[in-house]
Formats: C-alpha cells, structure tokens, sequence
C-alpha cells in the first residue's frame, strides 16, 4: 500500500470513527423504539437522513459512505469512479475474523461474497454487492407466504446455514431480515454477512457459553443461565422461526414484555394453524423441538418431503399478530 493511499485511509477512518460515535450516541433510543421481537444482538444503528444527521465520507478515495441502510448494519456506499452502488460493512481491525468467516463460504450462491476489502488504521471496509429488498420485509409486504414461493426460498436459506454448518461455522443470530434479495425478481436469497458467526475450533464441538439472537428467534437452552449450548441446534431453532413466520405470518412465540416471551419460548408451546399442509406441520415441529438433540440438523431439512411435495392447501386467515413493521426513527 503506497504512503499516499495509506494517510487517506487513516483520514477515512478518523472521519468515519467521528461518525460513529455521533450513531453511537443515538444506538439506545433507537434500540427503545423497536418492537421486542426485532431487537438484535447488537447495538442497531438508527436510520438517518444524510443531509441532516448523517455525514458522507469518502472511504479510500473510492466509496462515498453513505447513510446505513433500514433494519442493518451496513451502510450505502458509491464508487465515485464507476457510479456502481454497493453496501458496506465497517468492522473494527480486532474483528477482522469476520473477513476470514466469510472467505470459508465465498463462492456459494446463497451467502453474500466480499467485492472488496478497504484496510484502514483502525477499521476493515467490507464491501459487498447490493440487495434488492430483506425477507423480513418481503413477508411482512405478503402478511405471509404460500408453500410454494416459502418452499423456494426456505431450500436456499437451509442450504446457506448447512454449508455454514459444514465448515464448522455457527451463525448464532440467524433472523429473516439476515437474508437479502440478490434479484429485483426476488427468487435469488444470500445470507446479507456473517458478523455474528462464530468458526469453531474443533467442528466436531459446537457447544457455546455466550448468548446471543434476536429474542423471538432465540432457543430456550440459550435462555438457561449458566448452561452451554450446541450452537448448531440453536442455528435450527431459528430456522423454525424463519418458516413458520413465514407460512402463517407471524412469529410462533409473540409477547411485548421480553420476560413473558422468554416463559413462552421455555415452554415451547406453539399452535400451527390447519391450513397448512401437513408435511409443512412436520418440518416446522421437527424444527421447533425444545430438546435441542431432537432437533433436524441442516442436512436433514433438505431431505424432508417438504421440499419434495407440491400439493399445498391454502385457505389460512390473516391472524391479528402480523411481522410486526420495523420501526426506527
């Protein structure tokens, strides 16, 4: 890296850790905004204008930060040279293990490849094509899916986590707003990033002590203090969530106190309503299993009949507990 672009990219950094400290300072009322169940794991950006709260930087002397994008981590970005719009993902230089997560899965088709890496004094640019919309938004747009389209996409979301899985990677925080559009058309699914995966040492030992996920997609062995965890059954757990939120249109265990959502998840107890197909049945309580043993693995959902069954019967209402709309001011 010659001396030139180098004092660029610790002007960059310093311009962007300003910027930062600037959201940061916002991250615990916008976090007080969101509905419990979209709570991240991690501090959540608030959305802002770029006039008015958000000031652009020039990264590298390439990308135009922009403002981060509803719902995410990433932020909007331009290259000034080609006019192309890209995302970003600004990690500090100490979680460059991101970036090593990510070179594991590159080339498969359904998790976000790295276009390219920016090394700054203090920060990791990553930058990554642009998607066309989240499947949270997308079910939430469709109140919910029929098994058809749901079947489509679910397959691409099981084949991303079981190629996860496979390289000893846990996703941990495994959510539909995780998973983006790579098509206008949206057909074409990618895991967005894998900021909060986790490579394990030994693939054979994925039990895990810290906690993390979005509360209405966390297990309810993670919900056990002092307890270790398989981080793989936890990533299934969350799959359960996915489908079943979106076939019927909302999550499976919903509360606004975080405490009585907690008791819920714990007890497992949920209700599939009797439109949906009986093999659809199956796979969400095969998936939905309190003991986390019991659960199917990555490898096992892509073989369930599910996938292999076409005749759907459709004849569900819309109940009162939609996906609720994000909300971010």
């Amino acid at each position: 890296m010659n001396k030139l672009y180098k004092n660029r990219l610790q002007k960059d950094d310093r311009l962007w850790k300003a910027a930062a400290q600037q959201q940061q300072q916002k991250q615990t009322v916008c976090a007080n905004q969101l509905s419990p169940n979209l709570q991240p794991s991690s501090p959540l950006p608030c959305v802002a204008p770029v006039n008015k709260q958000f000031s652009a930087s020039l990264v590298g002397d390439k990308y135009l930060m922009l403002e981060i994008l509803e719902g995410s981590t990433l932020n909007r970005c331009v290259n000034v040279h080609t006019k192309e719009e890209y995302v970003c993902k600004v990690v500090g230089r100490e979680n460059s293990s991101v970036l090593s997560t990510h070179y594991r899965v590159d080339s498969h088709p359904h998790i976000n490849s790295v276009h390219e890496v920016l090394l700054g004094e203090r920060f990791l640019y990553l930058v990554f094509p642009p998607a066309h919309g989240d499947l949270h938004s997308h079910v939430r747009l469709r109140k919910r899916l029929r098994e058809p389209e749901a079947r489509r996409l679910f397959r691409q979301i099981v084949e991303s986590v079981h190629a996860c899985h496979d390289q000893g990677i846990v996703l941990r925080d495994l959510k539909l707003r995780k998973f983006v559009f790579a098509d206008s058309h949206r057909t074409h699914l990618k895991l967005e990033t894998l900021e909060d995966a986790v490579v394990l040492e030994d693939p054979d030992d994925d039990l895990l002590q810290d906690k993390r996920g979005c509360p209405a997609y966390v297990s309810p062995e993670i919900l056990r203090s002092y307890q270790q965890y398989s981080g793989r059954a936890a990533d299934m757990w969350s799959l359960g969530v996915i489908l079943y939120t979106m076939l019927v249109g909302r999550y499976p265990f919903n509360d606004n106190d975080h405490a009585n959502l907690f008791i819920k998840i714990s007890l497992g107890n949920f209700v599939i309503p009797d439109c949906l197909s009986a093999r659809a049945k199956c796979l969400i309580r095969s998936l939905l299993r309190r003991e986390p043993s019991e659960r199917l693995s990555a490898a096992d959902v892509l073989i369930h009949p599910w996938f292999k069954h076409e005749e759907d019967i459709d004849v569900c209402q819309r109940g009162d507990q939609t996906v609720p709309e994000f909300q971010a001011k």
